[in-house]
């Protein structure tokens, strides 16, 4: 570790993920947050934490696992329903879709204008989005979904600013990436926390139906992912995030390594 990147951790650390009132988790599309931080997010609604969602992308090309000839627009509403339920296990039932099509089939600058603008009502402490600075991430709705987030997070205070894209501004303290290689902040998930979030990801019926390989393979990296940042931050089994508070947000490189 540098010298400066010691002296910032000291000197302003990063806020932990359990210190917040309401929390949104934006996912690209329906799966994308039970995956990344389901068990997390049963642990907050255990807190008794307010925790929101927000889907911005609609799935409708998930078609691996659906039914012949089953439709993009059916696809959506599949994936949507789906979405609600997968929600509900894990104690959500604050759900905001955006509905725009996935595949990057849509303008960046909407997709940016909407998500402030979902940002701005939702008004939670702090947001989660993938990370899209892996270095490995190829997907464009995930890379897209993410390095908005970002902007948002650090934009959202600032009225001026938000008005011009038609967006309440919104005191957001911090934003935490899910689905990161570097975590610097760590939440404890118990076995109970870790079996919702294994029943919400099996609420997306069209994407992992009974005895589909896909799934067992994200169960398979879960198991060891929660087994690996539980040895790394002492908490027996964990979910790690990636976690900037608006200090690290700007002119701090160090921070975000």
């Amino acid at each position: 570790m540098s010298l400066t990147k010691l002296i910032l951790k000291l000197a302003a650390p990063v806020p932990k993920v359990g210190s917040f009132g309401h929390y949104l988790f934006i996912g690209p599309h329906p799966d994308d947050i039970e995956i990344g931080a389901g068990a997390s997010i049963s642990r907050l609604v255990s807190m008794g934490k307010k925790v929101s969602f927000l889907i911005c992308l609609d799935g409708r090309f998930g078609f691996e696992n659906a039914p012949a000839g089953t439709t993009p627009d059916e696809m959506a509403k599949i994936r949507k329903a789906e979405s609600l339920e997968a929600a509900k296990v894990l104690g959500v039932t604050d759900v905001h879709f955006l509905e725009l099509s996935d595949g990057g089939l849509y303008e960046r600058s909407e997709l940016y204008d909407r998500m402030m603008q979902a940002v701005g009502e939702i008004g939670a402490d702090i947001i989660f989005a993938p990370d899209p600075d892996t270095g490995a991430e190829c997907h464009e709705d995930h890379l897209n979904v993410g390095n908005c987030a970002k902007n948002i997070a650090f934009f959202a205070p600032f009225k001026d600013i938000t008005e011009a894209h038609e967006a309440k501004p919104r005191n957001v303290q911090a934003i935490g990436f899910y689905m990161t290689a570097k975590p610097n902040r760590y939440l404890g998930t118990s076995k109970v926390h870790r079996l919702k979030q294994i029943e919400s990801i099996l609420r997306h019926k069209s994407q992992y139906p009974a005895g589909c390989e896909a799934f067992k393979g994200i169960k398979t990296y879960l198991a060891l992912r929660s087994i690996d940042f539980g040895l790394r931050s002492f908490k027996g089994r964990a979910e790690g995030f990636r976690v900037l508070g608006r200090t690290q947000m700007h002119c701090l490189p160090e921070a975000g390594k």
